[in-house]
């Protein structure tokens, strides 16, 4: 995917309800914020990324269908981190209690809050280092479990609230426990391309 990051001047202050407003009149754009206000334009992803999303929110969505623990959201959603920032990872798992303890008007705007599980699948132009600062923000933030997909380097960093980083070279499958009882990614179709 590629971004656009535009610095935003510190005597212009983007509130939340401005940010919400330019989202929604840009609706074929994704749009983030960083915790130090600036805006990341994203635009559309590839066939093959658009793929490879789909296999994993596939995957969690079915997982979560069956056990019924919390609510899947996919990269459209934008999470209002306690740092400031708006992300909206590929893929993100919150349990069930987390959802319910939003009101519903609090539901239809960014979640105020970090997921507990993140999914980010890197394209051909992202860059790495962006991105694993942006799975280090989650873990910094509340996020307990993140998996940061390269299928170029059929790599996968595991990143563990509490724990060290740890860098899998092409694993067949990914454990969600304990935070996701059950659920193991199977990421034969991510790695397909390569073959």
């Amino acid at each position: 995917m590629n971004t656009i990051t535009l610095s935003i001047p510190k005597s212009i202050e983007l509130t939340d309800e401005q940010f919400d407003r330019i989202c929604t009149a840009n609706r074929d754009l994704r749009f983030e914020r960083t915790a130090t206000g600036e805006l990341i334009i994203m635009t559309p992803t590839g066939g093959e990324t658009g793929r490879q999303n789909s296999e994993i929110l596939g995957q969690l969505w079915l997982w979560n269908r069956q056990h019924e623990l919390g609510h899947v959201f996919d990269s459209s959603t934008g999470f209002k981190l306690p740092n400031g920032a708006n992300r909206s990872p590929d893929a993100a798992w919150i349990p069930l209690q987390t959802w319910e303890s939003l009101n519903v008007e609090v539901r239809k705007r960014f979640l105020p809050l970090a997921p507990d599980f993140v999914v980010e699948l890197r394209s051909l132009s992202d860059e790495l280092k962006s991105l694993q600062e942006k799975m280090r923000e989650y873990l910094e933030n509340g996020t307990r479990l993140g998996w940061l997909i390269n299928p170029e380097n059929e790599e996968v960093e595991v990143y563990r609230f509490g724990e060290n980083l740890q860098v899998l070279n092409r694993p067949n499958s990914l454990s969600g426990e304990p935070l996701l009882p059950g659920f193991v990614l199977d990421l034969s179709n991510i790695w397909l391309s390569k073959m």
